[in-house]
């Protein structure tokens, strides 16, 4: 598997923002338990964050990415990338 990244700008205010966050960390778990290392975070300062794991190809990451409740629900911007690890 590759890493990948999910860098997140917030685009709606933050009661909006925060109806999905349950389900957004629900969705993370829900990553973590199918064996993909997922992590999540959110930036010191506010409007953005980052998501971490693996996939097994950009393809596969990017369906993933789509099924993140803070992206179905158009709560974040967000660009993918994956991520070239060099040291472990």
């Amino acid at each position: 598997m590759a890493w990948f990244v999910k860098i997140e700008e917030g685009i709606v205010d933050k009661q909006t923002f925060d109806q999905y966050v349950a389900a957004h960390k629900a969705f993370v778990q829900n990553l973590i338990d199918q064996g993909h290392h997922a992590r999540t975070g959110y930036w010191a300062q506010r409007g953005g964050g980052m998501m971490l794991f693996e996939a097994d190809s950009m393809e596969q990451a990017k369906a993933i990415v789509e099924q993140d409740p803070l992206i179905v629900n158009g709560c974040v911007n967000y660009k993918l990338y994956e991520w070239k690890v060099v040291v472990e």
